[in-house]
């Protein structure tokens, strides 16, 4: 496992240095599915800008509810087929933690990317948020083989326990302020639990994301357990957060406040 120290150290590039990172950069742009890159069906992108300078960075897919279909029955499927929560929670911790170290490995490209789409400091983004996004997983993960059975009161001639199951498929919605350590606080638990995740960043910070998902599939984790949709909030977070076939949000928003901003569905007749 890498030391945990290196990357809660600031890195140690000049100015030149990170400028000559930034002219190697591969921005990825489309969505990340079933362990791929797709296009938006519909062909169309949103522009990624730098806001320090207002000048594009890229071109990323626009998701829409085809593509909202798509990951989902990706996720749906991998769920099922038990690849990934039929695991035994000490495997799934030590697949979670070499994505962590994998993170770690990249961190100065991930922090750059992140700095390039929000405009945070690059001090900020590699000493606060990628060891932040590190730092959760390493966290979830290293509890999945600490939580233990428990049981329930019950009387002589019965016999009752607590079975901790997932959920199924969980759509996870990141906001613009803090991308990578939010997406770890969602991400951790509910990969940890063995549950098909899919997650939608906001679309002023989806590159470090969809970066950091891509390390995933090398680190053992299956690529329909992590899928990352791009696109505008009203289009593919809405067809997300309605989605007849996800069983549990992680959102930003108080529950009240999602269901109220994606419910535009007409009511059952």
């Amino acid at each position: 496992m890498a030391d945990d120290t290196a990357i809660l150290t600031p890195r140690t590039r000049d100015l030149d240095g990170w400028r000559e990172l930034a002219t190697q950069l591969s921005l990825p742009c489309r969505a990340y599915l079933g362990g791929d890159w797709h296009s938006a069906e519909s062909g169309r992108t949103f522009t990624a800008r730098n806001p320090a300078t207002g000048e594009p960075l890229t071109e990323v897919a626009a998701c829409d509810t085809a593509d909202v279909d798509r990951a989902v029955a990706i996720a749906r499927r991998t769920f099922e087929a038990g690849e990934w929560r039929n695991l035994p929670p000490a495997e799934r911790k030590a697949r979670m933690l070499a994505w962590a170290d994998a993170i770690t490995a990249h961190a100065d490209e991930i922090a750059l990317l992140e700095t390039l789409e929000t405009g945070k400091p690059i001090g900020q983004t590699t000493s606060v948020d990628v060891p932040g996004l590190v730092g959760g997983l390493r966290w979830y993960a290293e509890a999945l083989d600490k939580l233990y059975g428990e049981t329930a009161p019950n009387g002589a001639s019965s016999v009752c326990f607590i079975e901790r199951e997932p959920v199924g498929v969980v759509a996870a919605v990141v906001p613009w302020n803090y991308p990578l350590i939010i997406a770890g606080w969602k991400l951790g638990p509910a990969l940890g639990a063995g549950n098909s995740v899919i997650l939608k960043p906001a679309e002023q910070s989806t590159l470090a994301t969809l970066r950091v998902a891509a390390l995933a599939r090398n680190a053992g984790i299956p690529s329909g357990a992590l899928q990352v949709i791009t696109g505008l909030g009203h289009e593919a977070g809405q067809a997300l957060g309605l989605h007849d076939d996800v069983d549990a949000i992680a959102s930003p928003a108080p529950p009240r406040s999602a269901r109220s901003s994606w419910n535009t569905r007409p009511a059952p007749t």
